[in-house]
């Protein structure tokens, strides 16, 4: 492909690098509400971590996303911008041709599917290395019991246990559910991020400022998570079950259970710390810095 351009994968890649840096403690914390139990709040849980696990408990599972997340994000930013480029030279004839709602919603749909591929096993993975120490029960009217021992050595012995024990579907497990987070994710982060951008470019110039760019990823990012939350819980919790016992036969089977305990509030604690991490602006700006 004539157009494809490199800088936007290696954007993806410093992006994805900072974000784990930034981002892998709060969602720590995301996760342990998501899939643990006997936290009552965002509060009680991060004094709970502290307390039990010190400072290195919220770092649990890093090493893993620091290497892969790097690539994951460099996949996913490199897919989106090369798709659009493609689509404006087959539509215009012309690269830089700024991309039609269309061109874009097809670039930001493509982008989720590809992300679901390379990040699921990801993932995985690090939910599990999160949730090892995590209080359970088999009975859920009983207090939660502690954890014995960790189940995993590291991101290495966790993903080959995993293989060796749930085979491939087990690497994918929550695949589904990240799917379906992701595809919507995807769409209602990148339209109004390029949408907010176009609107915000100073009369006669070319390109938005870098303030413009910030704000514009801090609101895509808002508008995407709320939707996507749902299904994060979901997926968050089916990929933790497994690392002391199996609780769910499947995404719907999670959906149900979840609604059953909780009814529809079931994130409503979690949607701020969703915000904080996983929301791509500081991505988009790293990325809108390298391509400039």
């Amino acid at each position: 492909m004539g157009s494809l351009q490199l800088q936007d994968f290696a954007a993806g890649w410093v992006g994805g690098t900072v974000s784990v840096f930034v981002g892998h403690p709060l969602d720590t914390i995301k996760t342990r509400l998501q899939a643990g139990q006997g936290y009552g709040n965002t509060l009680s849980c991060l004094l709970t971590v502290y307390r039990n696990e010190s400072v290195a408990g919220f770092f649990k599972g890093m090493s893993f996303p620091l290497a892969s997340v790097a690539v994951y994000s460099s996949v996913v930013f490199g897919v989106f911008s090369n798709t659009q480029r493609l689509l404006s030279q087959l539509r215009h004839g012309d690269p830089a041709q700024p991309p039609a709602l269309a061109d874009t919603l097809l670039a930001s749909t493509l982008a989720g599917l590809v992300s679901v591929g390379i990040g699921a096993p990801v993932d995985l993975v690090k939910i599990r290395l999160q949730m090892q120490t995590q209080s359970y029960t088999a009975d859920p009217r009983t207090q939660p019991t502690v954890a014995g021992s960790p189940a995993y050595r590291g991101p290495v012995h966790c993903f080959r246990t995993v293989l060796q024990k749930e085979g491939l579907a087990g690497i994918y497990r929550g695949a589904a559910a990240m799917l379906l987070r992701d595809v919507p994710g995807y769409c209602l982060y990148f339209i109004p991020y390029t949408l907010l951008c176009d609107w915000s470019v100073p009369e006669g110039g070319v390109s938005p400022t870098p303030s413009s760019v910030w704000l514009a990823g801090g609101a895509a990012g808002a508008i995407s998570w709320a939707v996507a939350t749902p299904m994060d819980v979901v997926k968050s919790r089916i990929q933790a079950d497994g690392v002391h016992l199996s609780k769910y036969r499947g995404t719907l089977d999670c959906i149900l259970q979840s609604y059953q305990s909780e009814g529809f509030k079931a994130g409503s604690q979690r949607d701020l710390l969703m915000l904080l991490p996983a929301c791509p602006e500081l991505l988009q700006r790293i990325r809108t810095a390298f391509t400039a």
